[in-house]
């Protein structure tokens, strides 16, 4: 039985799934000496809807609070600070069509308050400039201004907005787009290294034990623990003993929350982000983004840059990266959404060749409308999807972290990968994990994560790739 170490005093904690809030989680309690039993049924971590970027500040969402905005810069930076290995230094182009009734400069005052958001965390702490300098956090272009650009050529090794603007405007169709265009110091975050990132740590905390292919199937609160039966691939089954249970399920939250007994309300969101390359392409890159009105035709297109001329698309139409019935709610019967058995089957016996091509070639042709020299891209691997929560029923939520229940139990409920540390930290504070008065500082209190190097990392994320069948381009470092 697996229970409070009497030698110690400690708490024993399960963290049922190994996303990245779950794997966060471990990390974080393992490294505050914490004893984790982190329980995930595939067979690695970190493998769940696809990231692309930070999400720092959110501005790249028209929809969402200010506050979320500045609440998503501050957890970003937070949690680079935890997996420094992990960012693409390239910046994000924001582009408003002509086909978009949106303006771009209705942009500008939410870029300047984030600025100010992100100048007051630098001040805060040093540590904090993860994004370059404040001053630069953002730029706009005019038509003449791109114009002088086109007829530059990219250096190997662009280290200036200026040169990371060159492909774009030689490759984006100027007369599609309303002006100015605006560059922002938002990065790529690369979900591979994340994930190699945490199996690192993870590895070196004994601590810390970590059950992959390994199911809950059943929860009872009794005599102040919790009995948490598990069963492996193998077929067997054990019962263990624990304090605290953080449910990190992600988009399946609800099925846990129905075997502990707390119901709470949410949304589930199926979408898709397609692995293409474009032989064509011989720059570098940073991400675009072409505004549009999520789920009508001419929805949101964005390009993800990574090494080797692979690019993931995000198409916002119900063709491309959304499906028809992909968002569905919880109801009073359980907490767990039902997606359409259609979806269901994609979760856990993939795609068929013909639905991947299909789709990619959507998304390709969706770019292609605003760059026509991309219509030479083609497939490169199966896409990136995934299912993801949304606490509440406000679809435009994407800053949210914890919520607790009694009897020791938690969640944590990310929209966005970047929520996952602080919501553990909150964890952490509530259940009285570590001192009051104790040691804050991201650094400090993570010795084993800060002693990984970017090689390491690496290394791990391209075996990574391979074994979960992507391009090693989604793995390889790119940017500065």
């Amino acid at each position: 039985m697996v229970k409070t170490d009497l030698k110690t005093n400690r708490p024993k904690i399960a963290i049922i799934g190994g996303g990245v809030a779950g794997a966060t989680a471990a990390v974080h309690l393992g490294e505050l000496g914490q004893d984790v039993l982190l329980i995930e049924k595939g067979e690695g971590l970190v493998n769940g809807p696809p990231i692309c970027h930070l999400h720092a500040g959110g501005n790249l969402y028209r929809e969402i609070s200010e506050q979320q905005c500045i609440e998503l810069l501050r957890q970003s930076l937070e949690t680079v600070r935890l997996y420094p290995h992990t960012l693409n230094k390239r910046p994000t182009v924001i582009a408003v069509p002509n086909s978009d009734p949106g303006d771009p400069m209705d942009i500008l005052p939410r870029l300047n308050t984030l600025r100010s958001a992100y100048q007051l965390l630098v001040n805060e702490d040093a540590r904090n400039e993860l994004l370059g300098n404040p001053n630069d956090y953002f730029r706009t272009y005019n038509r003449t201004e791109l114009e002088a650009l086109q007829q530059c050529t990219q250096p190997e090794h662009p280290s200036t907005v200026d040169e990371w603007m060159i492909p774009v405007v030689q490759n984006i169709n100027l007369d599609a787009i309303k002006y100015p265009l605006i560059a922002v110091q938002e990065y790529g975050w690369s979900v591979f290294r994340l994930g190699a990132s945490a199996e690192l740590v993870l590895e070196r905390l004994p601590n810390c034990d970590v059950r992959t292919q390994t199911t809950v199937i059943d929860l009872e609160y009794t005599d102040a623990q919790w009995q948490v039966t598990l069963l492996s691939d193998l077929g067997v089954k054990e019962q263990v003993t624990v304090d605290y249970v953080i449910n990190a399920c992600g988009y399946q939250t609800g099925s846990i929350d129905d075997m502990a007994r707390h119901y709470r309300k949410r949304l589930v969101e199926f979408k898709a982000a397609y692995v293409t390359h474009w032989p064509d392409c011989q720059q570098l890159w940073p991400e675009v983004i072409f505004h549009g009105q999520r789920g009508t035709p001419n929805g949101m297109a964005q390009l993800t840059p990574y090494a080797d001329g692979v690019f993931q698309l995000h198409g916002m139409t119900e063709g491309i990266t959304l499906f028809k019935d992909g968002l569905v709610s919880s109801d009073l019967r359980s907490a767990q959404p039902v997606l359409p058995t259609y979806l269901q089957t994609k979760l856990t016996q993939g795609w068929s060749l013909d639905a991947q091509i299909e789709r990619t070639d959507r998304a390709i042709s969706h770019m292609s409308q605003f760059m026509p020299t991309f219509n030479s891209a083609g497939i490169a691997g199966k896409p990136l999807f995934g299912a993801q929560q949304i606490p509440g029923d406000d679809a435009t939520l994407r800053a949210a972290d914890v919520s607790f229940e009694e009897d020791h139990y938690a969640r944590i409920e990310i929209v966005k990968g970047s929520s996952a540390l602080s919501a553990v930290r909150k964890i952490a504070q509530q259940w009285q994990l570590a001192a009051a008065d104790g040691v804050q500082d991201i650094e400090l209190t993570h010795p084993i994560s800060m002693k990984l190097t970017a090689q390491q990392v690496e290394d791990k994320a391209l075996a990574m790739a391979d074994d979960r069948g992507y391009p090693q381009a989604l793995a390889k470092v790119l940017g500065e």
